[in-house]
């Protein structure tokens, strides 16, 4: 999408199921292993009852839609606040909404709300700036 097609305001959701591979995947890929995720006899014995997705592997799903969905390939992510409001489950599904609160034109700069539900339930609220190059 050209940055000057998009106007505050703009929303773009994705949903994704947070499946066991993708939480193996990354608890290889970074080495966070914490059994609250990996091993489900552990997690049961936990406040959560069952395995929990790392956080950041939900904040990647964030990642993924702002450089391949919207605003899409080029973006260039310079910051992002994240709040993890309530644990992810694997095997749930979640939708990542991205909303356009201000432009900066000068700067090719989007200023985006970020949150992510699962079940209609809020379980990371953010924001993030990208810089959309030429």
């Amino acid at each position: 999408m050209k940055f000057e097609d998009i106007k505050v305001g703009m929303v773009f959701e994705s949903e994704m199921i947070v499946d066991d591979k993708m939480v193996m995947e990354f608890a290889r890929i970074t080495g966070d292993d914490n059994p609250l995720h990996i091993d489900e006899e552990f997690a049961r014995k936990t406040q959560f009852g069952k395995r929990i997705a790392h956080g950041m592997l939900i904040v990647s799903l964030i990642s993924k839609v702002l450089g391949r969905d919207f605003p899409g390939p080029g973006t260039v992510y310079v910051s992002q606040i994240v709040k993890f409001r309530k644990p992810v489950y694997v095997g749930d599904m979640v939708k990542i909404h991205v909303e356009v609160k201000d432009k900066n034109p000068d700067k090719r700069r989007l200023f985006l709300l970020t949150n992510v539900t699962d079940d209609d339930k809020e379980v990371i609220n953010g924001e993030a700036e990208v810089y959309i190059p030429q």
